[in-house]
């Protein structure tokens, strides 16, 4: 009779146990696969001011060079928070910032840069999420840095705020470049 008491009682201090260190994690850090590894080829067309078609990006032509790729759309409420930041980040000229208009209108897209600013070297539209699905994207914003030779080194969900920026972001950028 004891043991059927016991069974619920170890269920229960387990599955608490578990909640509790679930809580003291951050749901930002999500631990990425892609960490340590190559990043994901694409070929993609450019966004252009415009409208005309200004060409493809692929993250081949970024080689040699740390920088970062950037999710977002003119949809998402959490890229207009983090966007003064990357418009600061562009302005400083630290690395370049590449966007990736993720299941985004082009001209909405276009719009909304206009309207806020483009901290963007260029952005490739990824109209049907095919390369945020390789990326392991689940939901905009998301940014990566990437290092000269193509390897991603830091993946952020959610909107990166001036003291993440500060605090982890550039440490590892001017770590990468130096290398």
């Amino acid at each position: 009779m004891r043991r059927v008491f016991l069974i619920p009682l170890i269920l229960f201090v387990a599955l608490a146990g578990f909640l509790a260190i679930g809580l003291t994690r951050d749901p930002r850090e999500v631990p990425s696969p892609l960490v340590g590894r190559a990043a994901p080829p694409f070929n993609l067309p450019r966004l252009a001011a415009d409208g005309a078609n200004a060409g493809r990006f692929s993250p081949v032509d970024m080689k040699g060079t740390v920088w970062m790729l950037n999710v977002w759309a003119s949809w998402c409420v959490s890229c207009r928070e983090e966007h003064p930041v990357l418009l600061e980040l562009a302005r400083r000229g630290t690395v370049p910032l590449v966007g990736l208009n993720y299941k985004d209108s082009s001209p909405d897209a276009r719009h909304w840069l206009a309207q806020h600013g483009n901290p963007y070297v260029l952005s490739a539209i990824d109209a049907d999420g095919r390369v945020g699905i390789d990326y392991g994207v689940y939901g905009v914003p998301e940014t990566y840095v990437i290092d000269q030779a193509g390897v991603i080194r830091f993946k952020q969900i959610g909107p990166i705020s001036a003291e993440l920026l500060q605090t982890k972001v550039l440490p590892l950028i001017r770590e990468l470049q130096k290398s």
